[in-house]
């Protein structure tokens, strides 16, 4: 008896060498790639009609259920409008652990229409414009979620893939309301991407945000009849925008403060009895926005008192630091190396070099988006700001950029825009498809990298309990209005 439960027991062992010698990582990560350019043409397909939806957020009604319906085609659960937000889904498929999150955008920017050419030329009657490549963004995290999903189904891997539909990154705070719904609870690792001019894994934190709507409100009176019966809410706007401005020389230096009048009248001989303004404060603590915020109301309070106006403000978003995983970033970079950079073809050399020379600065050689940047050490603070700082905060996370955009081109451009409607666009999408899919390989056949992961994150956490910094507000789903 004791001899038969032996050779069972070796038959066994034998069995999972062989299975292991039969599909061994470096044999499925392959598989991964070559599946993922099989589906090149379809998967520009889809990037290219979000790009032509070019939907502001929260409103990205036809963009959120383009990506569903494909990813529901290819066997997921979908569940629509989580977190109170319409546009928002989170995709699932498998089953235990672990549980890896793959993050998509879509929304795009107000005010950068363009077509898909070198030279600048807006869309008629089109006003906004993908000039972060959130379409991009979206397709290659529906992309990467769809190949490990096939993955799991052959059984080569055991666990449950999600894609979270993450609606208006751009200063709606989408998944902030998913982070404070719980969804992300019982997830072990959250992978994403952005576009970008270069091909790196992220090593540099964000700026924490809060941004808000002051709303100031007077007397409406003919300004050169009777101006002395109007009480201007303009003048309220302009007295808070100029105490900001004062108040800029004594905030901490990496303190960014911005703001945009939004309505301010509309006739110069009336007296405005409304006017706008939003305000973004930023700051690489969040503490620290908190404070600034704080100081932001007492000005809007004094202007309102100076003015003999009324004001009155709505958060409108919040967004966390950015924690960078060392653990998961190094796995990536091993990932994105493997993967490589964008080669482009004579045509979009062509493309490049016109598009280069609107450009106000001297830019990279175009041939450099074929490189992989070395992984850097950890920088506290970038320019921007991204709501992934509140998934970080949640779970361990990790993410990459990658070269869609011709070296150089900055974010939130019309250049940035007419890249992603072209190959250009494409081959960087396809590069951070291929990286996510084969980092999220990673973590689902190696235990040890997720436990490792979960220690970082615990000691980078330290004892901070998480507190969303635009409070307990519902999603500010007409902010674009």
């Amino acid at each position: 008896m004791r001899k038969t439960v032996l050779l069972a027991l070796c038959s066994l062992t034998l069995s999972g060498i062989h299975a292991q010698k039969t599909i061994p990582v470096a044999g499925i990560k392959t598989e991964a790639i070559q599946q993922l350019d099989g589906k090149y043409d379809s998967y520009k397909n889809l990037a290219h009609q979000i790009w032509g939806f070019a939907e502001v957020g929260y409103k990205e009604v036809k963009s959120t259920q383009l990506l569903q319906q494909t990813l529901k085609d290819n066997g997921f659960r979908v569940e629509a409008g989580v977190g109170e937000m319409p546009t928002a889904f989170v995709a699932s498929y498998g089953s235990g652990k672990p549980v890896i999150a793959i993050l998509a955008e879509y929304d795009a920017l107000p005010g950068l229409s363009q077509d898909a050419d070198p030279e600048k030329k807006p869309v008629a009657g089109l006003n906004s414009g993908h000039g972060c490549g959130h379409h991009l963004f979206g397709t290659a995290s529906v992309a990467a979620g769809i190949e490990i999903k096939k993955l799991i189904e052959a059984k080569k891997l055991k666990g449950t893939v999600r894609v979270y539909g993450c609606p208006a990154e751009e200063g709606g705070s989408g998944k902030v309301y998913m982070v404070r719904a719980g969804l992300f609870k019982d997830v072990d690792v959250a992978v994403h991407w952005h576009p970008d001019d270069e091909n790196s894994v992220t090593m540099t934190s964000a700026l924490a945000n809060k941004s808000a709507k002051f709303r100031f409100y007077g007397l409406s009176a003919h300004a050169s009849m009777s101006p002395e019966r109007g009480r201007s809410a303009l003048d309220g706007v302009e007295a808070m925008d100029n105490m900001v401005n004062m108040m800029r020389e004594h905030v901490p230096q990496e303190t960014r403060i911005h703001y945009v009048i939004t309505q301010g009248g509309k006739a110069p001989n009336v007296v405005p009895d409304f006017a706008e303004v939003f305000y973004y404060v930023r700051h690489p603590k969040k503490e620290v926005v908190a404070s600034i915020f704080e100081r932001l109301e007492k000005t809007a309070n004094g202007a309102a008192l100076g003015t003999e106006t009324k004001v009155e403000f709505e958060i409108i978003g919040g967004t966390h630091d950015l924690l960078i995983n060392k653990t998961l970033a190094e796995a990536m970079q091993k990932n994105l190396q493997q993967v490589g950079g964008v080669k482009y073809s004579p045509a979009e050399i062509e493309f490049g070099k016109k598009l280069q020379s609107s450009f106000t600065y001297k830019a990279p050689a175009i041939e450099s988006a074929s490189l992989v940047a070395p992984l850097q050490a950890v920088i506290d603070a970038g320019g921007g700001s991204t709501d992934v700082g509140d998934v970080s905060y949640a779970v361990p996370t990790v993410g990459l950029s990658a070269a869609t955009w011709i070296p150089g081109t900055p974010a939130h451009s019309w250049q940035a825009v007419a890249c992603g409607g072209t190959e250009v666009g494409t081959k960087g999408m396809m590069v951070a498809a291929k990286t996510m899919a084969l980092t999220a390989i990673d973590l689902f056949t190696d235990p040890t990298l997720v436990n490792k992961a979960k220690e970082e994150f615990l000691q980078s956490k330290g004892d901070y309990q998480y507190k969303a910094l635009l409070g307990e507000r519902k999603p500010a789903l007409n902010y674009r209005d």
